[in-house]
């Protein structure tokens, strides 16, 4: 079933609906590490799961003659594998990311064709972000740029439109597209006005849904979204909550991801004693923050894991 659907499906009842995203085991970890992650949040019936994807990352060795040696590196396999896992274990619709960055435009239509093929028709279309080694994203040589072009490029393949113009009697994939908004705009984002222009655009290419980036004060959200049916964008918005876990997350997610902390959630974490009152302080926080968005109305409220179940399910079991 598509997201779209189960979006809709909740406005139809005017039921909040809870999902959440995982992100694929390091390299040399199995499935079992994702299913007790996901065990215990089922019995909260997530109508769909998001599967980060990462990219390659690049380390440098040195060699017996001393000069180094690029090496690829990739830290987090296992996205294909783990949404065909997810759909056959659990019965449940599995979201995989896509990323331009570290595709090219080839690898991205044989990745859908593989998602296509194994009965996946949700995705979610990500620029990505930069890697380590680099100040600013850089698109791959054969790659698309941006968010934009990729959904471009599934929408041609649901009308049958592959890279080799020349296929006769071509097939058509039926993805759902979601994208992703940021209510206190995208980090590299000149301005709000901008960012939302560029998300009208995404959508308009043909993606059906939005999440948004987290946020831990709801007026952004309400802001943002009022922001969004003014510039026309009239799609639903599902909103991305985070409970706080540690005190260092209280300047890395501000200067990773470019979002406020609100004074109160600070003074709150300051004055614990240990990283367990911060966990519950971060529960509590994110407990009230999906109250009164479920009382605002969202369809949907979807949590991101980080790869840890315990505090989420937490929250799920108050709220839901």
């Amino acid at each position: 079933m598509k997201v779209k659907d189960h979006i809709a499906n909740a406005i139809k009842t005017k039921k909040t609906e809870f999902s959440f995203e995982i992100l694929p085991p390091l390299k040399g970890q199995n499935i079992e590490t994702i299913f007790s992650h996901i065990d215990p949040l089922m019995e909260f019936n997530p109508p769909f799961i998001d599967v980060t994807y990462h990219r390659e990352e690049y380390i440098y060795k040195e060699r017996p003659d001393g000069l180094l040696e690029k090496k690829i590196v990739r830290k987090r396999p296992g996205t294909v594998g783990i949404c065909t896992a997810i759909q056959n274990k659990y019965q449940v619709d599995a979201v995989p990311h896509v990323l331009c960055g570290g595709f090219t435009k080839e690898d991205t239509e044989n990745f859908l064709i593989d998602m296509d093929f194994l009965g996946i028709e949700n995705v979610m279309a990500l620029r990505g972000d930069a890697v380590k080694s680099e100040t600013y994203f850089k698109p791959n040589k054969d790659g698309n740029a941006y968010a934009q072009d990729l959904v471009e490029q599934i929408m041609d393949l649901n009308q049958g439109k592959y890279l080799d113009e020349d296929l006769l009697n071509s097939a058509k994939t039926s993805f759902c597209v979601g994208v992703a908004g940021y209510p206190e705009k995208h980090l590299e984002a000149p301005s709000i006005e901008s960012d939302l222009h560029f998300l009208k655009k995404k959508l308009d290419a043909g993606a059906e849904y939005v999440v948004t980036q987290m946020f831990f004060d709801n007026q952004k959200y309400f802001d943002f979204v009022a922001r969004c049916r003014k510039a026309g964008i009239t799609k639903p918005i599902i909103p991305g909550l985070k409970p706080l876990a540690t005190k260092k997350q209280l300047n890395l997610i501000p200067q990773r991801f470019s979002v406020d902390m609100p004074d109160t959630l600070v003074k709150e974490v300051i004055k614990c004693k240990t990283t367990e009152a911060i966990r519950q302080v971060g529960i509590e926080w994110s407990i009230a923050q999906s109250k009164e968005l479920i009382k605002a109305g969202v369809p949907v409220l979807h949590y991101y894991s980080m790869g840890k179940s315990d505090n989420i399910k937490k929250i799920a079991a108050t709220v839901f």
